[in-house]
């Protein structure tokens, strides 16, 4: 499955990150203070699970919080195995 052309919808009144696939709805629970974002909780359908959505919507989320220059507090626990695969998004950590 492909997921370069389907854009992350920041939801900042619900505070997710919001990745639709095949009418179906990949997130990330956030809060944000200040310059920090705290990645909460990421959630995929079980019928996106296995297909790469999580990592998608994770890799989008961090080039989000690289672009708007705030740092990351990673406190689900996808997120942080996902920083430690990739080691170079280790420059977004607050």
């Amino acid at each position: 499955m492909k997921f370069e052309d389907i854009l992350l919808v920041n939801n900042e009144v619900i505070h997710h990150f919001e990745l639709t696939i095949d009418g179906q709805q990949a997130f990330i629970d956030y809060k944000r203070k200040d310059n920090k974002i705290y990645l909460i909780h990421t959630e995929v359908p079980e019928t996106l699970k296995g297909t790469g959505a999580a990592e998608a919507i994770v890799t989008k989320a961090l080039h989000f919080i690289e672009e708007h220059q705030l740092k990351l507090v990673p406190l689900c626990s996808y997120v942080q195995v996902y920083v430690k695969r990739h080691p170079e998004w280790n420059r977004l950590l607050a």
